[in-house]
């Protein structure tokens, strides 16, 4: 084990680390943090009411709905730039979005992809012209927005599904701080708690084939279609 992480450490440049903290990173300028992602409806509907019962929503959800999806799709993204192969990138995308079973999902997704191309064309030390016919879709998915950027910053592909992860956990966590509410303290030991859940997600999404690409969690999905008409909410809809 020792071996591995001083293998893995002596492939992690200083710079490149802070590629892969300022992608995951709250101030990253595509709105990632007004949604919810369902879980406002969830606490608001008295499904949630705990730090346990967090845990357990955002570790099911993460290892059920984003490994099969989001993160299995990132691997396929990322082996299609490489091979620069365009045509099988935008197909991958046009999955992904198919795969949003609410308004709110697909419009989050469409949205924060749309925030994160217009950020990486404006970022004066990023060269994107050869992903132009990549970025000039009208609907590019955060998912494959974040592909791009994080094969921009020269980030392997592990480096990147599990920064993907870190912006979902730690999205999850900061709303359901605002909504239970949680205490800090709370907070920080879900992170610690959940990001172990990380690697798995992984293994699930990297040993997946095609045609088992999908997932459907009904309680997430209605929750995140109920939520468009909450009679009161902090989160975007």
């Amino acid at each position: 084990m020792t071996t591995r992480i001083n293998s893995v450490l002596q492939q992690t440049t200083p710079l490149k680390l802070n590629r892969l903290l300022q992608l995951c990173s709250a101030n990253l300028p595509v709105g990632g943090f007004s949604f919810s992602q369902g879980l406002e409806y969830a606490i608001d509907s008295g499904w949630i009411n705990n730090d346990k019962e967090t845990y357990d929503w955002v570790a099911l959800t993460l290892t059920q709905a984003i490994a099969p999806t989001d993160l299995a799709v990132i691997k396929r993204l990322y082996c299609a730039l490489q091979n620069n192969n365009f045509d099988e990138f935008n197909q991958w995308n046009q999955l992904l979005i198919a795969t949003r079973e609410s308004n709110e999902f697909r419009l989050a997704d469409l949205a924060m992809g749309k925030a994160l191309v217009r950020l990486l064309t404006l970022l004066t030390s990023v060269d994107t012209d050869q992903y132009q016919a990549i970025l000039v879709q009208k609907n590019v998915s955060f998912v494959s927005a974040f592909t791009v950027a994080a094969h921009l910053f020269e980030l392997d592909l592990h480096y990147a599904q599990s920064g993907f992860c870190w912006t979902y956990i730690d999205n999850q966590v900061a709303a359901a701080t605002k909504l239970v509410p949680l205490g800090q303290t709370q907070s920080q030991n879900l992170l610690f708690e959940l990001t172990e859940q990380v690697e798995r997600a992984m293994h699930i999404a990297n040993e997946l084939p095609d045609d088992e690409i999908g997932a459907s969690l009904p309680h997430l999905a209605m929750a995140s279609a109920w939520h468009e008409t909450q009679y009161t909410r902090l989160f975007r809809s």
